[in-house]
């Protein structure tokens, strides 16, 4: 484990797993994309497991409605942010982490510090002002937090690098059409009751 566990993005583009179709709102993503993106912010990367209120989580348009209206319940152009994030980035026009790996493009030291690794990641940094001082503060608070739990209260690890208790049973659920129906059956609900979900993700 590194220091900066809970904020190591990932190395490898998102393929995505999910692939419903049909919804008119696109706030009815929302539990698709929970899945999707493991309960946690595609820009931040806070967790649903740190601040469990729903109103916080947000559908996210990474090419913005104002530029491509005909994009707004297009699946592949929504992913998961946290509200904070969402406010920042506004209309901008963010990196796809299905095109890139975030870990590839932004790195977070053990004292909190983000530092952009081309210039795609300045965009990320600087549009989602993850470089603030605020921002550095929050996640260095986290990662010491994270790491004594992980030494002195496995519990408490388990159940800040774990799952939410409340997911969504994506097999049941009803939607129009999915391209990929093989991945409501293997959600992270699905997981927990064949009892293969695992404890804690990175």
């Amino acid at each position: 484990m590194t220091s900066a566990e809970p904020f190591q993005y990932p190395q490898q583009a998102h393929v995505r797993k999910h692939g419903p179709l049909g919804f008119t709102d696109y706030a009815d993503y929302k539990d698709w994309l929970r899945d999707e993106f493991d309960f946690r912010c595609v820009y931040c990367l806070r967790r649903e497991a740190w601040q469990p209120r729903r109103a916080v989580w947000v559908v996210e348009h990474l090419i913005p409605r104002t530029l491509r209206p005909d994009l707004t319940t297009v699946y592949s152009n929504l992913v998961l942010a946290c509200a904070t994030c969402n406010s920042w980035k506004s209309a901008d026009h963010m990196p796809d982490p299905c095109q890139v790996g975030y870990g590839l493009i932004v790195r977070v030291a053990k004292d909190g510090a983000i530092h952009a690794l081309s210039p795609e990641g300045q965009k990320l940094i600087s549009v989602a002002r993850l470089d603030d001082e605020e921002s550095t503060e929050w996640r260095w608070k986290h990662i010491h937090l994270i790491k004594n739990y992980r030494i002195h209260e496995p519990d408490e690890y388990q159940r800040w690098m774990g799952f939410p208790h409340l997911l969504p049973d994506l097999a049941n659920r009803r939607v129009k059409g999915n391209t990929k129906p093989e991945g409501a059956k293997k959600c992270r609900y699905g997981q927990k009751m064949a009892g293969t979900l695992p404890t804690t993700y990175h």
